[in-house]
């Protein structure tokens, strides 16, 4: 079907109205290689860690503009701190391409994981304080939750601290939301629950703790273990609860 002129003109202006988040995407991208820079002057980084950061970070900022509301234009002060947090998660999967820079450099790194952990908790107090929660920003802050959380599990895995099982942990959620393809009861929405921040907070630390250099892989697996046997837990309560509640409207 042929667009019509008056089909273009919404569109071009939706476009217009989002150019601001693209200008602050694109100052990100500059906060990115600001960064990248950084760590090639003082720990040596590889030529090639410039690339393969942007390329996660261009990857994430797409996925922000194909699900940009067409009502909102600029981030707003949350989604500004979570798209900082985005940019250290980018900075950590990108140093995977290189698992020699980041066995050097482990420490440095953990360091860069504990910074986007401790921004999880401000981004939203700033939502709180400046009016400006929004669906969007949950959303935003919940995706990249779950990519940190995969992107953590990869780094064992690639600095030899633990086995391919470790993925379980991070693929947990994203095997959820596609078994809500298959059982639309599974996509309802959950009430807010403290076990499930607390266990969501525990898995990340966890994580955090496997991969600082000082703890042993046996260690590091028990640790990441519990985690696992308290997030397989917390999704089992959830879909019980999803299920009991199956013939109420999604």
């Amino acid at each position: 079907m042929r667009d019509t002129p008056r089909d273009v003109t919404p569109r071009r202006a939706t476009w217009v109205h989002g150019l601001p988040a693209v200008l602050e995407l694109l100052l990100g991208l500059c906060l990115t290689g600001l960064l990248v820079e950084t760590l090639q002057w003082h720990l040596a980084a590889p030529r090639g860690l410039g690339w393969s950061v942007g390329g996660v970070y261009l990857g994430m900022a797409l996925i922000i503009l194909w699900a940009w509301p067409a009502a909102r234009r600029w981030l707003g002060w949350a989604n500004r701190v979570t798209l900082l947090r985005a940019v250290l998660i980018a900075l950590l999967a990108g140093s995977m391409a290189f698992p020699a820079f980041m066995e050097r450099h482990v420490f440095e790194m953990t360091w860069v994981a504990l910074l986007a952990l401790c921004l999880d908790g401000i981004d939203g107090w700033v939502a709180r304080h400046t009016h400006s929660a929004s669906d969007f920003g949950a959303r935003f802050d919940m995706e990249l939750d779950a990519f940190f959380i995969m992107v953590l599990c990869c780094a064992l895995i690639v600095l030899d601290k633990l086995g391919g099982w470790v993925l379980v942990v991070g693929a947990l959620r994203y095997t959820f939301v596609a078994a809500g393809h298959a059982w639309p009861w599974l996509r309802r929405e959950l009430p807010s629950s403290l076990r499930r921040k607390a266990v969501c907070v525990w898995q990340v630390v966890s994580l955090l703790v496997a991969l600082l250099p000082w703890v042993p892989s046996f260690w590091a697996a028990l640790c990441v273990g519990v985690a696992l046997a308290l997030l397989i837990y917390s999704f089992a309560r959830d879909v019980v609860w999803l299920y009991r509640h199956r013939r109420m409207r999604v």
